[in-house]
């Protein structure tokens, strides 16, 4: 049987906002407005008040995925601890740093698989990872979005 597998994923997005007006866009209510389907749920009261401890679920492309806020410092970084049931675990974080553009947001993932049979999708996630954060940053291009 063959072992799970870790990958570590870093690459910057370009925002067209300063950190301080970016960095709500890296939120789960935020992720709503650049990821179709991203629906957060949260099983306390929803805020907009994002602390450490803050957990929300989603559902997205039939996986359902948990995640616990472990770090917010507006406007700089964002990071959640996050499991995908049957799938992966790791920690995304993101960090904003002012740019001649606005904001130079990276963006880490840091993933495990838990099952072995997760680590074909978890090396296609990386394979993909480029193109996944430009199409994030197209999407926080779109006039309303970013």
């Amino acid at each position: 049987m063959s072992a799970c597998e870790r990958v570590r994923l870093t690459g910057v997005i370009d925002v067209t906002l300063p950190p301080d007006q970016a960095f709500k866009l890296f939120g789960p209510a935020g992720e709503r407005s650049a990821t179709e389907g991203w629906v957060p749920v949260f099983p306390g009261a929803p805020t907009d008040a994002i602390q450490p401890g803050t957990v929300f679920t989603a559902d997205l492309g039939g996986r359902h995925t948990t995640c616990v806020v472990v770090r917010n410092q507006p406007p700089t970084a964002i990071a959640y601890s996050v499991v995908t049931d049957g799938e992966w675990a790791g920690l995304i974080t993101v960090t904003l740093d002012p740019s001649a553009e606005g904001s130079a947001a990276t963006v880490s993932y840091d993933p495990t698989t838990l099952v072995p049979d997760a680590n074909t999708r978890l090396r296609s996630f990386a394979a993909g990872y480029r193109r996944y954060l430009d199409r994030w940053q197209e999407s926080l291009a779109r006039p309303g979005r970013g």
